[in-house]
């Protein structure tokens, strides 16, 4: 058994930008009420001829021109969306294909917005068992066509996008290995909090619910996770949170204790992008390096079913 390590990021969206005053335009809001509730600035919107294995595969090339490998080098496809309308051909499977692949095993990840971490410990794992050598792992969500337009509490909160990372084996990981044991669970009685139901579907949640949950609960859990990995709080480089609203990522943040931490913030320019927010605010900061390669990395994604999963990584 050996480990595994992220090598490689990329992330995508649609080129559409959606402003405070473009909503304001269409709802009964404004930029100060959104920003003062949810810290959100802009966040990209994809059009009809956007499906999401589009953005999908545009951000997974980017990661596998970062590793400099093919797609043929890859042999797992593990896409984290909880906005696939049609049920067959799977998300992973169609962006395969987009790709021209050879014949990667392709499986589709839905936990809401900690799909992503939990498709990464799903990678690790396989890695780890020998069943993968080179794993392609994306969070790709198109959230504008589940949101309703008409309702200022949810429409304001959404954005398109993706985030994809390459996992390879690290055989020389050993007592320090690329990506850490995953902590994951959820609160299957608070499920309802989250919600993308009917037909067609449509995003809700209990905001308030979520909250409470999100800034008491979770912290400890993260800290938890830090733990498992051998790494203090203190000694992280960057913690990257699902992106769901700044008023939730900064208590989080400052709670978990990471005080040496870059704090990830793409919520603000991005919105809530679901299972991509977090490949695509990591694929970001190493972008801009504000990130070390090696330095340790807290991943951390919540959200829907009041579902979590994080892991410590080494940064590419």
């Amino acid at each position: 058994m050996t480990g595994s390590r992220v090598v490689a990021l990329g992330h995508y969206q649609p080129a559409k930008v959606l402003t405070n005053d473009d909503l304001a335009a269409m709802v009964d809001t404004s930029d100060e009420w959104i920003t003062s509730r949810v810290g959100i600035r802009t966040r990209h919107v994809g059009g009809p001829d956007e499906p999401v294995d589009e953005l999908a595969a545009h951000a997974a090339a980017k990661a596998l021109a970062s590793a400099g490998l093919q797609p043929a080098d890859i042999d797992l496809v593990l896409v984290a969306t909880s906005t696939a309308i049609d049920r067959s051909p799977s998300m992973s499977a169609r962006v395969a294909a987009r790709l021209g692949m050879g014949s990667p095993a392709v499986m589709d990840i839905n936990v809401v917005c900690s799909g992503f971490t939990h498709a990464l410990a799903t990678a690790d794992h396989a890695v780890r068992a020998g069943a993968a050598t080179r794993a392609l792992v994306i969070g790709a969500d198109k959230m504008g066509d589940i949101v309703d337009w008409t309702d200022r509490s949810t429409c304001v909160l959404m954005g398109d996008g993706a985030g994809a990372a390459v996992v390879t084996a690290d055989p020389e990981g050993g007592d320090n290995p690329g990506i850490g044991p995953v902590l994951w669970g959820s609160v299957p009685e608070m499920g309802n909090a989250v919600r993308i139901e009917g037909t067609p579907p449509r995003f809700a949640q209990e905001g308030q619910s979520v909250y409470r949950w999100a800034t008491t609960q979770l912290p400890p859990i993260a800290r938890t996770v830090c733990e498992r990995a051998g790494v203090t709080p203190e000694e992280l480089a960057a913690v990257v949170l699902h992106q769901a609203n700044l008023r939730i990522i900064e208590p989080v943040a400052r709670k978990i204790g990471a005080v040496n931490a870059v704090i990830a913030r793409d919520v603000v320019d991005s919105g809530n992008t679901s299972a991509a927010s977090i490949p695509m605010a990591l694929s970001k900061l190493v972008e801009r390096g504000e990130v070390e390669s090696g330095a340790p990395v807290l991943l951390f994604g919540f959200g829907g079913n009041l579902s979590y999963a994080g892991q410590v990584i080494r940064c590419p």
